[in-house]
């Protein structure tokens, strides 16, 4: 008996503890991001050892399953009961000399059993060794009977001695493989990159060309941009996301010249020479680096639980913190926080106020629970993001830097789900802007969307307009005096979007108007709207077709208290047609066309389009 008891103990530490690393190594979190905080972190499991070994992942499933022999088994938060008669053992032959020493110890000691579909699978490869894995739970059993002082009978144990000698090749070969599986185990997790952090990543190809009035001859060109997630997590509910980029996409340029006049009658040309405007922007050139790898986003999820009022999903940005972060922005299947499976324009993604400042600084999505019975599931947010948040304005004392003494945008939000169909949401923005910065750049100096006008950045329209007038000769605007000559602007935002789900498609829609004050020159408003219909798992679960059109961001007025540039009236309209096919769960193929007219405001400016194949792979 005791040679049984020792073989008995050989085994299971072996059993148990392959189980043990394969049970944790099953540890998951799910913090809450975007449609809440974020939905890009649901279902965001912690990183674990790989399975290197042919078949390893496999085994190591099956000697969890044989560990758990005895115990009931977990579906779905409910249980099965364990089978406590060999007679529920279906494909057990009461014929088979085993049939009633199976039967004596699983109705005196419980300690085999079958599978939850009460069988036992005895004509499957792998069987003797489940049966071996099984005796051996007996074998243990009895083991700690003995130590307990219970009687254990005599004609009980010489049946396990003969199924012992029956099974001793099968107990051996378990124990080898597991002292295998123990030392692939041991040498993963030593050199593992990390149990708690997931490494994540997107690239994106794009072979794309403009054409119109204003386009050189040939404007085609292969981009990239690759991002790569670092995503920890430290209570299994937080995340700290950390985030990698780099990429060769740089905006279309495009010339043309159009007449305007000056604020005091003068006539005047305006020339654009190879200008970038941020209406033709595409999600993967919002934010050009080059190819230099930099940390373009880093920042801290986490949860407060408040019982009956909701919870609170709290946001903290270190760096490159932007409202869509953890902002609900109510525009499904279009939004991909500029990633490469939405909408290809940055126009299209989303509601542009929500491009209306970044940086440093954080923010809330409060879960309002009481009015779940009333609006739906409903939520407000709240932030603050400092442009210069990451610097000192005491180290640095010019304005624009540090979180409370130069840019910033405020926040808030309300989000409702009402008739479990109709999410909207409200938006109030405000904003202070030094003259570099651009009101829809995500506190940067060059706009992501909308006109360069629009924008307001002084060093945007600087760089890149030369005005021809009275006396004759080129001048630049800088030479030009009270040409967008403003220290800073102050603006008020107010923003509504919408989505509603008719089943085979998704219906979204937003519209946004902004009171800016240009301080020391004048007054003006801004206006943008658009709508769109998205068909998901159109031909295939994953594919995506959308139709996406409206206004960019675009200035409605624009009074100035000195000589400056008259802009005119003249809206940039936007139309575009995509179609993501999912070619596997982690390669996608977007053909896409964009038309803008107008897209610089100026009369005599000719209609842009923009043809683009995308490829985007995520891991």
């Amino acid at each position: 008996m005791l040679k049984m008891f020792w073989k008995s103990l050989l085994v299971s530490p072996a059993i148990l503890g392959a189980t043990l690393v394969a049970s944790a190594n099953a540890s998951s979190f799910d913090p809450v991001k975007s449609t809440s905080v974020s939905t890009e972190f649901n279902n965001l499991e912690i990183a674990q050892v790989q399975d290197n070994g042919a078949g390893t992942g496999e085994l190591l499933n099956q000697i969890e399953q044989y560990g758990n022999e005895g115990q009931s088994v977990p579906v779905e938060g409910n249980s099965i009961d364990q089978v406590t008669s060999v007679n529920q053992l279906r494909d057990v032959s009461p014929t088979a000399w085993a049939y009633e020493a199976l039967r004596s110890l699983v109705e005196r000691y419980g300690c085999i059993v079958g599978y939850p579909d009460r069988t036992f699978r005895g004509d499957r490869a792998l069987t003797r060794w489940e049966f071996a894995a099984g005796l051996n739970a007996c074998l243990n059993v009895m083991e700690r009977l003995i130590q307990d002082g219970v009687n254990v009978l005599k004609e009980d144990l010489d049946a396990l001695k003969r199924l012992m000698d029956e099974f001793q090749a099968e107990l051996a070969a378990l124990g080898a493989r597991v002292d295998n599986l123990e030392s692939r185990v041991s040498f993963l997790e030593n050199n593992q990159f990390s149990t708690t952090t997931k490494l994540a990543g997107e690239v994106i190809f794009a072979v794309t060309d403009t054409v119109g009035a204003g386009s050189p001859a040939s404007q085609a060109a292969m981009q990239y941009r690759a991002r790569l997630v670092l995503n920890t997590s430290f209570t299994g509910q937080d995340v700290l996301k950390t985030r990698l980029a780099a990429g060769s996409a740089t905006p279309f340029g495009f010339d043309y010249k159009s007449t305007t006049t000056l604020q005091n009658g003068d006539p005047a040309s305006v020339r654009f020479d190879n200008l970038q405007s941020p209406s033709l922007f595409q999600t993967w050139t919002a934010a050009g680096n080059g190819s230099n790898v930099v940390l373009d986003w880093l920042a801290y999820y986490t949860p407060i639980d408040l019982g009956y009022f909701g919870r609170f999903n709290t946001y903290v940005a270190a760096w490159g913190g932007i409202w869509n972060d953890f902002v609900p922005t109510t525009n499904p299947f279009f939004e991909d926080f500029d990633g490469g499976n939405g909408a290809l324009s940055t126009f299209a993604s989303e509601n542009p106020i929500y491009r209306i400042g970044g940086g440093s600084g954080g923010g809330v999505s409060l879960q309002l629970g009481f009015l779940q019975s009333i609006l739906g599931p409903t939520s407000l947010s709240l932030g603050y993001l400092a442009g210069g948040g990451g610097s000192s304005s005491a180290a640095n004392p010019n304005p624009g830097n540090g979180l409370f003494n130069g840019d910033y945008a405020a926040l808030a939000q309300i989000n409702a789900n009402l008739f479990n169909f109709l999410n909207v949401g409200f938006t109030y923005v405000n904003a202070y802007q030094g003259a570099d910065t651009a009101i829809f750049g995500n506190g940067g100096s060059f706009g992501a969307t909308g006109s360069s006008a629009a924008n307001l950045s002084q060093t945007q329209l600087n760089n890149l307009l030369n005005v021809n007038g009275n006396p004759p000769g080129d001048v630049t605007l800088q030479d030009e005096v009270g040409f967008f000559n403003f220290g800073a602007k102050v603006s008020n935002s107010y923003g509504l979007t919408g989505a509603v789900d008719i089943g085979f498609a998704s219906l979204s829609a937003f519209g946004s108007y902004s009171t800016v004050r240009l301080l020391g020159l004048g007054d003006a408003e801004v206006w943008t709207y658009g709508a769109g219909i998205a068909f998901p798992d159109l031909g295939k679960e994953g594919n995506i077709l959308g139709l996406f059109a409206g206004a960019q961001p675009y200035i409605g007025h624009l009074s100035f208290r000195e000589m400056g540039l008259k802009v005119s009236n003249i809206v940039p309209y936007h139309v575009e047609l995509f179609y993501k096919y999912q070619v596997t769960d982690n390669i996608s193929i977007t053909p896409g066309v964009i038309w803008i007219s107008a897209p610089e405001q100026f009369k005599g400016t000719g209609n842009e389009w923009i043809g683009t194949l995308r490829g985007t792979f995520t891991f």
